[in-house]
């Protein structure tokens, strides 16, 4: 059955959240929104492409930084609301120049930075 991005279930803005998980190491790197541009982008080009709300703009992850994700795989959920993209991560995913966005965690009550910005 050939894939259409219209099937999928965008909220009343069109869009459908992305989460992005490193595929050699299962380690979730970002969440962002695509649009059905970005998810018909990513898939023809390969390259990840999100949808930035703050910018109303289109948004190849590493257009800017050089940190492309390569998509190898995209998964869609039961519901067919929210994406799992399987990528290759060139370099720190997050903005803070962090492997992944998720560098904080609640531990015994307190907040703890848990990944360091990479050098």
């Amino acid at each position: 059955m050939k894939f259409d991005a219209g099937t999928l279930k965008y909220d009343a803005q069109g869009l459908i959240p992305a989460i992005a998980q490193e595929a050699a190491t299962g380690d979730v790197l970002m969440f962002a929104w695509m649009n059905a541009e970005a998810v018909a982008r990513t898939l023809a080009s390969g390259q990840v492409t999100y949808w930035s709300r703050s910018r109303q703009a289109f948004w190849a992850k590493g257009e800017s930084s050089g940190h492309v994700q390569r998509l190898l795989e995209m998964r869609i959920d039961c519901d067919r609301d929210c994406l799992l993209l399987l990528v290759e991560q060139a370099g720190p995913a997050c903005h803070t120049n962090r492997h992944a966005c998720f560098y904080t965690a609640v531990r015994g009550g307190a907040e703890v930075e848990i990944l360091a910005p990479e050098a």
